[in-house]
C-alpha cells in the first residue's frame, strides 16, 4: 500500500544517525512487547505480511509518532482485537474484562491453532522456516533481462517499494518460488511467485544528479515486474 511506512527515497527526514553503543532494548517494555509478539506469533493466527501490514495501517501521526517497539505493540493490540482474542474495552481499561477464549489446539475463527507455547519450543519462536514453495510455471525472466518494476498503489499490502515503481533495471538472480506477500498479509500463505533481485541505476531513480557509481539492489515477485 501507499503509507508514510514506505519512506525509502523521501526527503525531508534527515540523514540517518547512527546511536553509539546502542543497547539491544532502550527500555524494559521493548523487551516485553518483543517477546508478547513471539509469544502470539506461535499460535499461527497471522503471517509475518500480516504483522506487518497492521503497522501500515496505523493513522500517519501515530506512525511516524511511534518508536520502533511502540509500533510493534500498536500492531499487536489491533490485530488482537480483530480476532477477538480481546477488546478495545479490555485495552481500554487495562485489565479483563471477559473470560479469556479457549486457544484449544482445533480451529480458531477457522483458522488451526498450535498447541500452547511450551518452554521447550521458545527456541523456534526465533527462526523461521522456509517461504520457498514448488514452481507450478517456469520463470518468465531470466538473469540480465531488462524488466520495468510496475506502476502500481495497491490497498494492501505490498513489498514493492514506492520509489522503483516505473523504474527500469536488470534481473540480477532469480531466488526460487516464494510466498507471495501481498496475498500472505491476508492469510492466503498458500500463494507463491517468482522472485528475484532486481538492480537500479541511482539516476534512474532519482534523476541525473544522483551518483553515477551507486545502484540499487531489490528482491521483486515476479507480479511486480513487466518486460520492458
Amino acid at each position: 500500500m501507499n503509507g508514510v511506512h514506505d519512506m525509502g527515497g523521501m526527503h525531508g527526514f534527515g540523514k540517518v544517525e547512527p546511536e553509539a553503543d546502542e543497547p539491544v532494548f532502550h527500555a524494559p517494555w521493548e523487551g516485553r512487547v518483543l517477546a508478547m509478539n513471539r509469544a502470539t506469533g506461535w499460535l499461527g493466527l497471522w503471517t509475518i505480511d500480516g504483522s506487518r501490514f497492521s503497522l501500515e495501517m496505523l493513522p500517519p501521526e501515530v506512525y511516524l509518532g511511534s518508536s520502533y517497539y511502540r509500533r510493534w505493540a500498536l500492531g499487536l493490540e489491533n490485530r488482537c482485537v480483530q480476532l477477538g482474542l480481546l477488546s478495545a474495552e479490555e485495552l481500554a481499561a487495562g485489565r479483563a474484562l471477559h473470560p479469556a477464549k479457549s486457544l484449544a489446539p482445533a480451529e480458531f475463527s477457522g483458522k488451526p491453532v498450535k498447541p500452547a507455547l511450551a518452554v521447550a519450543d521458545v527456541p523456534s519462536t526465533l527462526t523461521r522456516g522456509t517461504y520457498e514453495r514448488p514452481a507450478l510455471t517456469p520463470a518468465k525472466f531470466a538473469q540480465g533481462d531488462c524488466v520495468r518494476a510496475r506502476n502500481i498503489n495497491p490497498p494492501g499490502h505490498t513489498r514493492l517499494p514506492r520509489y522503483v515503481r516505473g523504474r527500469s533495471g536488470v534481473i540480477e538472480s532469480i531466488r526460487g518460488c516464494q510466498v507471495f506477500p501481498d496475498m500472505a498479509a491476508t492469510g492466503q500463505s498458500d500463494v507463491a511467485h517468482w522472485l528475484y533481485t532486481v538492480v537500479f541505476d541511482s539516476r534512474e531513480l532519482w534523476g541525473d544528479g544522483a551518483d553515477p557509481t551507486l545502484k540499487v539492489s531489490i528482491d521483486a515477485w515476479e507480479p511486480y515486474l513487466e518486460s520492458t
